[in-house]
């Protein structure tokens, strides 16, 4: 079964004097126990949509699933129970996920309060113990480093042993160094529990670690990056041929087709190939492959 579901989603932001159409009829699938990371420019509907699979908000239209529940028709009460025991969040703000006068293991223990969860204690303990902070846990947030927040915070997420775990841009305040080690968390929750785990980042560099990379563009999926090879096959390679980019040996690019039959051509083929957007292209069928040529001023067309 799928974990997440979008069928034509669209959801649009009103104020008195203006509308913005943030998501425009995105379609989206994520595999139950899949780990997947969304790509794409400031403003193109990844924070839009993380918020609406975390149920802070709300469709304007379309269809969205998440766990089999129907996003579309939740209660306020129902809506509580998910944010409880379905999903789990990692903002890249500490502050969001931690209380400053609170210790680590206290933090922790905080959402178990309002799920009835007994031995809480324990619980944190095996938390911070998989995050790698059991000797921290006593103490505040002032008394941790930026990537131990973070950490603490993924423990947070999951306190209630969610179905689904979001991360909005998790490593947008820490360096490279700790970057890499909340990804490979992430990477080994993800084979050891089946987690399914979903996660917004600027760096392509950190997207080279997830199994599927969805490129969001003017609020829908344009392209997507499929993984090829095991990711412990990458880090052997890795040793052998340090200069060579991930995402040309690991990752396979390709373009969404919706359902209207419509697909957004990566912005750097558009740019290359020095096309008029908006404008027109001829497409053609050659050999099983539909082949675009773009028009000259003379009307004649050129592949």
């Amino acid at each position: 079964m799928a974990m997440i579901e979008c069928e034509n989603l669209v959801k649009i932001y009103k104020t008195k004097d203006i509308e913005v159409m943030a998501l425009q009829g995105l379609d989206l699938i994520v595999e139950e126990g899949e780990f997947m990371a969304m790509i794409g420019k400031s403003g193109s509907g990844k924070s839009t949509l993380m918020n609406l699979l975390g149920g802070l908000d709300s469709p304007t239209a379309g269809k969205l699933t998440v766990d089999g529940i129907d996003m579309t028709k939740m209660t306020r009460k129902s809506l509580i129970g998910y944010k409880r025991k379905t999903v789990g969040f990692v903002w890249q703000n500490n502050a969001r996920n931690m209380l400053p006068y609170l210790s680590a293991e206290e933090n922790i223990m905080l959402p178990m309060n309002f799920s009835g969860t007994r031995k809480k204690r324990e619980k944190a303990r095996e938390l911070l113990e998989m995050v790698g902070l059991s000797a921290r846990r006593k103490n505040r947030l002032d008394q941790l480093s930026g990537g131990e927040q973070q950490r603490v915070a993924i423990a947070i997420a999951l306190a209630n042993d969610p179905r689904l775990l979001l991360a909005d841009e998790p490593t947008g305040a820490v360096d490279t160094k700790t970057s890499d080690m909340i990804f490979d968390l992430f990477r080994e929750l993800n084979r050891t529990t089946g987690l399914t785990i979903v996660t917004v980042t600027h760096d392509r560099r950190l997207s080279g670690k997830v199994d599927r990379v969805v490129n969001i563009r003017d609020g829908k999926t344009s392209s997507e990056f499929i993984r090829n090879i095991s990711y412990a096959r990458e880090l052997e390679a890795l040793q052998h041929a340090a200069d060579v980019e991930r995402s040309e040996r690991t990752h396979t690019e390709m373009l969404v087709l919706d359902r209207a039959g419509r697909l957004q051509l990566p912005a750097e083929y558009i740019s290359e190939l020095k096309l008029s957007v908006p404008g027109r292209v001829l497409a053609d069928i050659e050999n099983e492959r539909i082949v675009l040529k773009k028009e000259k001023e003379n009307g004649k067309t050129d592949e």
